[in-house]
């Protein structure tokens, strides 16, 4: 089992919009990132574990947990011209873009917050607390999984 942090704005689509989706299941679309649209085609798995991270509002940081329950297929939102995630350049012949299912597991009674986790030395590798990481989806070790859970 991998273990995995995907952020996403909670003014966009944020974890209560997650589990009040059917079954708690939705995919994770408009990833137009080379190397995160890699980690989703290529690392994540049925069954990896996800912490769920609101960015770019007032207190960022981990606010629950899903689970990825589809493995990667072609993100149907970039052939459409209506999205806002379209991309002329990727052809459904020969996708560009890919995208996973997660489902809600946990939500947080907290929100474990970034300056929280940049404190704590042994996150000190995590690719979230390095500098210069933007990242929307990255890895997170067992070890730090483990350690961020006792957190809550």
């Amino acid at each position: 089992m991998n273990y995995w942090l995907m952020k996403s704005e909670p003014d966009v689509f944020a974890i209560d919009d997650l589990k009040a989706c059917p079954n708690g299941t939705e995919p994770w679309d408009g990833v137009r990132n080379y190397q995160a649209r890699n980690m989703m085609r290529d690392d994540m798995k049925k069954g990896d574990k996800v912490f769920f991270y609101h960015s770019n509002c007032k207190v960022p940081g981990i606010v629950g947990i899903a689970k990825v329950v589809k493995e990667s297929y072609p993100d149907h939102t970039a052939f459409d011209p209506e999205c806002k995630y379209y991309d002329p350049k990727s052809d459904p012949d020969n996708p560009r873009w890919f995208m996973v299912d997660v489902k809600f597991v946990k939500k947080f009674k907290e929100v474990i917050s970034l300056e929280q986790l940049k404190a704590m030395p042994e996150l000190e590798e995590m690719p979230l607390v390095r500098r210069g990481n933007r990242l929307s989806v990255m890895p997170v070790g067992e070890e730090h999984w483990e350690r961020i859970l006792e957190l809550v």
